[in-house]
């Protein structure tokens, strides 16, 4: 790291700390499978959520239904052992699609849609002392310091389409059906721990075309303290 660099980003930071900043997007992480008969009208009800502006819904495909069938197109291991934090954190018995995460806080099964839509309501109410972050150039973030919870924090790089995806699936529950999804995660990464300002540089991305979203999160599956997403047009 260039203590240069890290001078300049500090510098940044500290003279916008006093200034007012809207609430981050509330993060929406949906936990879902192709093959799962039952989540088809979970992924309808979150991708319509990318027209709110203060909301961020993610689409994490896993892979434990795989055996069922359908190997689906878009799941990877790290998506189902993130699922898996937040199980243990919430004490829930076992993973399950379709699964909605709200800013790592509260969590619920996604069939009912209205369920969803409350925890969105009570995640913009809740009172935030984000550390502040910006980009600096296209591949580095600065993360300011701030209050950070009694068993630590962490860096994770997200990496989604911000485009539709259709998928013809051929095999399984949903053999014969088109699964639409939207803002699907391709890339899911811990850059580090978080114990106050860092500077830090972004992985070359695996294909164009993805948003990047940087996020401050409470470890082990916690809540999300912080987020920034990429200012770049996919």
């Amino acid at each position: 790291m260039k203590w240069g660099a890290l001078v300049l980003a500090i510098a940044s930071l500290a003279a916008s700390a006093g200034a007012a900043h809207a609430r981050p997007p509330v993060v929406v992480e949906l936990y879902t499978a192709q093959g799962c008969a039952s989540c088809s009208a979970a992924s309808a009800h979150v991708a319509a959520l990318a027209g709110d502006k203060g909301v961020l819904p993610l689409t994490f495909d896993v892979d434990y239904w795989d055996y069922l069938g359908w190997k689906d197109t878009f799941a990877k291991s790290e998506f189902a052992d993130r699922q898996r934090a937040y199980a243990r954190r919430f004490g829930v018995a076992e993973v399950f699609t379709p699964q909605v995460v709200v800013d790592g806080r509260e969590q619920t099964a996604a069939v009912k849609p209205e369920k969803v839509d409350k925890l969105i309501r009570e995640a913009r109410r809740a009172v935030l002392d984000p550390p502040q972050m910006r980009w600096r150039g296209a591949d580095r973030v600065a993360i300011g310091g701030g209050r950070r919870p009694s068993g630590g924090a962490e860096v994770w790089l997200i990496r989604y389409d911000p485009r539709e995806a259709d998928v013809e699936v051929r095999d399984g529950d949903n053999r014969g059906h088109t699964v639409a999804e939207r803002n699907v995660v391709v890339q899911l990464a811990k850059l580090g721990t978080w114990r106050g300002t860092m500077l830090l540089r972004l992985p070359p991305a695996p294909q164009d075309g993805l948003k990047s979203l940087v996020l401050v999160q409470a470890a082990d599956g916690g809540r999300i303290l912080g987020m920034l997403e990429s200012p770049e047009k996919p």
